[in-house]
């Protein structure tokens, strides 16, 4: 399966420059995906070198933005503390809050990675994603 490549600003909008992505952005958000800018032949997009990219499924992709916007809204909370002046004790606890949620998100989407893409690239005799995902569980475990 070939990777497409994408510019900066469709990574940021969370778009592929795949038509089955546009219309998976177009499904998500009801709104329309924008159109990818034309690149020269043989050029990567945005003058980036290849990323990796994975389609998620629509329960998935609500899953993992649920997720991170109960942890925003957290993150939101413990500046309002701050800004409050609220006790140390109290901010830290909620700090803490907020690191086992992180931890949760990546072990939820740590389990998905290996079940789907790695699985996957394994099948496909891909070898080296068992080394990429060493590296990942080394960084995580820091």
């Amino acid at each position: 399966m070939e990777r497409k490549r994408e510019t900066k600003a469709e990574m940021a909008a969370g778009q592929s420059a795949s038509q089955p992505a546009r219309q998976l952005t177009e499904e998500r958000t009801g709104q329309p995906a924008e159109q990818p800018t034309e690149e020269p032949a043989g050029q990567p997009a945005g003058g980036m070198c290849c990323h990796k990219t994975k389609e998620r499924s629509g329960k998935e992709y609500r899953d993992l933005l649920n997720r991170l916007n109960r942890i925003e809204g957290q993150v939101r909370g413990i500046k309002g503390m701050v800004e409050k002046d609220a006790y140390c004790p109290d901010i830290l606890i909620q700090v803490a809050a907020v690191n086992a949620a992180l931890n949760s998100f990546n072990r939820v989407l740590l389990a998905n990675h290996i079940r789907t893409c790695v699985m996957r690239d394994v099948q496909e005799g891909k070898e080296e994603t068992i080394d990429e995902l060493v590296m990942t569980l080394q960084k995580l475990m820091k």
